[in-house]
């Protein structure tokens, strides 16, 4: 009879387990508290140049000819459409933070924003003499975010659009999976030579309004495993496991009480 006994508690005790490592549904639901009547302010921070960026700069003036020099010589530059293509065509921030553009030598780019750099080389241009009333535009090339953790397709991700959100960067990797905490997702990013770590729950929408809702390029965003991922990487390894476990014990317990 105790070993009958002891057969049940453990298959009881199994059960039990299993019960309360089940994530909740305030756990699962995402932007809770939303509502039709809220409404906020989109607001823009500009994104500053960093390290490793490759940036396009195009330079014209009233008369065309004159700026030509002033651009990096393109075979067929209008026929390049393809993303990896342009970048090999871009000027590259060095680790002092310049770039090296035609005639101008290394002009300061790292910790500008692109307007701030665009101003900087129209700056030199019109003072030093060298164009009339020239029009600068510079683009980042190679913006990307890097997303790793608990999503469907962890991986680095590029982007050609000025401004993505948090959750278009989470789009790309195909969304968080059920085995994600929601409550615990970090961005890492660097800015002006400084690390920073930023903690976002997802399961509520205060984030919204932060600097964080804006992805900047080279961003990581690393989405935690919750407690019922990490309590079955180390003890069982899925659903069809658990369902053998509890048959098994269930079948012996049914056998030992004939």
């Amino acid at each position: 009879m105790n070993q009958r006994y002891s057969i049940f508690m453990v298959s009881f005790g199994l059960l039990v387990g299993l019960l309360s490592s089940c994530a909740t549904k305030k756990d699962q639901i995402l932007f809770q508290g939303l509502d039709e009547s809220l409404q906020a302010e989109v607001s823009y921070s500009p994104r500053k140049i960093q390290v490793n960026d490759i940036l396009d700069v195009k330079i014209s003036a009233l008369n065309p000819e004159t700026a030509i020099p002033y651009n990096a010589v393109n075979q067929g530059q209008n026929m390049i459409n393809n993303v990896s293509m342009l970048s090999l065509q871009g000027y590259l921030v060095s680790v002092d933070g310049t770039i090296g553009l035609p005639i101008l030598g290394d002009i300061a780019a790292g910790g500008k924003s692109m307007s701030e750099l665009e101003a900087a080389i129209v700056f030199v241009l019109e003072n030093n003499g060298h164009l009339l009333s020239p029009k600068v535009t510079v683009r980042i090339l190679n913006a990307k975010v890097t997303i790793l953790g608990e999503v469907k397709n962890p991986g680095t991700y590029t982007y050609t659009e000025q401004y993505i959100t948090f959750l278009q960067a989470l789009g790309y990797a195909g969304d968080v999976t059920i085995g994600a905490n929601r409550k615990e997702v970090w961005l890492i990013r660097e800015e002006e030579g400084v690390r920073k770590y930023h903690k976002i729950d997802l399961t509520q929408t205060d984030w919204f309004n932060s600097p964080y809702y804006t992805i900047k390029q080279n961003d990581i965003i690393y989405v935690h495993p919750n407690e019922v991922k990490v309590k079955s990487a180390g003890f069982i390894g899925n659903t069809s496991t658990v369902l053998s476990v509890i048959s098994i014990l269930f079948t012996t317990y049914a056998l030992l009480i004939r």
